[in-house]
Formats: C-alpha cells, sequence, structure tokens
C-alpha cells in the first residue's frame, strides 16, 4: 500500500513484514526506523528522530511529537489510540520563544530530551508521555494517564494525572514464552 504523505522508500530503516497505513504522517522519514512486524495505523502523526522495535502496533490518532528530542520504542510495545508522546516541549514557567515558526538565530528555551520505552510497553487510549521519560520493560499506563519524568517500577500498572502505581502486572505467561520471542526477533517469518 502507498502512502499519500511521504515516500516509503525514504524511511531510514523499515524492517520485514511492517505495515504503515496509507494515511500515517511521518514529517522526517528519514530520520524515522522501523523494526519488523511493526504496524502504525492511519491517522498516526510522527515527527522527530525515533526509532521504533519490532512487532510494535500504533493505533490511529497517535502523536509522536520531536522537536529537538529522541525518542526510542522496544520491541512488543503497544500505543492505543489517541495517544501523544512529546520529545520537546515549551517552558511554561519561564518565558522562551522555542517555536518552530521562529526563525533559528531567534529562537530560545524549551526542553528537549530523550525518551526510551523499553519492551512490552502498554499505553492506554489517551495517555500522554512528557519529555525527557524512561518506561522500564512492562510498565503500563492506564488510559488517560499523563506519564512525566521520574522513576517508574517495571511490571507494573500506572494510572491519573500524577501517574500513580496502582498494582503489578502479572507476567508469568509472557515469561514462559520470552524465549520463543526472542527468537522471532534473530529470524522474522517470511511473508
Amino acid at each position: 500500500m502507498e502512502n499519500i504523505f511521504f515516500d516509503i522508500k525514504s524511511l531510514k530503516h523499515l524492517g520485514e513484514g511492517a505495515i504503515i497505513g496509507k494515511t500515517v504522517r511521518i514529517r522526517q522519514p528519514h530520520q524515522v526506523s522501523i523494526g519488523a512486524g511493526t504496524i502504525i495505523d492511519d491517522f498516526t502523526y510522527i515527527s522527530g528522530t525515533i526509532e521504533i522495535g519490532s512487532y510494535c502496533h500504533i493505533a490511529p490518532n497517535t502523536v509522536i511529537s520531536g522537536g529537538k528530542g529522541h525518542l526510542k520504542i522496544g520491541n512488543y510495545v503497544g500505543i492505543a489510540s489517541g495517544c501523544s508522546i512529546h520529545l520537546a516541549s515549551s517552558d511554561f514557567i519561564k518565558v522562551g520563544l522555542d517555536l518552530p515558526s521562529i526563525p533559528q538565530a531567534l529562537r530560545f528555551g524549551g526542553e528537549a530530551g530523550a525518551t526510551e520505552i523499553e519492551d512490552f510497553v502498554l499505553l492506554g487510549a489517551h495517555t500522554v508521555v512528557l519529555p525527557d521519560t524512561f518506561l522500564p520493560e512492562g510498565f503500563a499506563a492506564a488510559a488517560g494517564t499523563i506519564v512525566r519524568k521520574k522513576s517508574y517500577e517495571p511490571w507494573t500498572l500506572y494510572g491519573g494525572y500524577n501517574c500513580e502505581k496502582l498494582c503489578p502486572r502479572d507476567n508469568q505467561q509472557l515469561l514462559s514464552n520470552k524465549e520463543k520471542l526472542s527468537a522471532l526477533l534473530k529470524s522474522p517469518p517470511s511473508l
């Protein structure tokens, strides 16, 4: 399927079997790598330096806005519909002028950082991830959660405006299949 906004061949990397919806908008495709078997649904917008692992799913109407930040997403990550991941932001306390519409020589202020999402992370619908955040393996956010830069425990569900710890996640079935999942990453099935 051809994309209406950019030439898929201009991506930095596109893994075998990856599917990108016809109406996905990737603003700087030469800065985006997408792993094998990953699916990015229609009406998603991606801008920035982004590395997406294998067998991830990014649902419709997701926004990943980059600016000067960088995003690395691990393998087997699920990002639900309506999520937004921000790699840069204006500073709302200290006045800055960091808008992309301002000539580079006049820009100042704002925040940007590296955001990393490790393997097996799930972001519920309409979750917001703010810049410079690290999400450990197995982290999950309930729908509508605002995820900020702070320390999170692996294999734990968080939720709410302050991203409070809700409960541990049961990962026993996944752990019993981890060897098979590792093998899948090493040699994806041919289509």
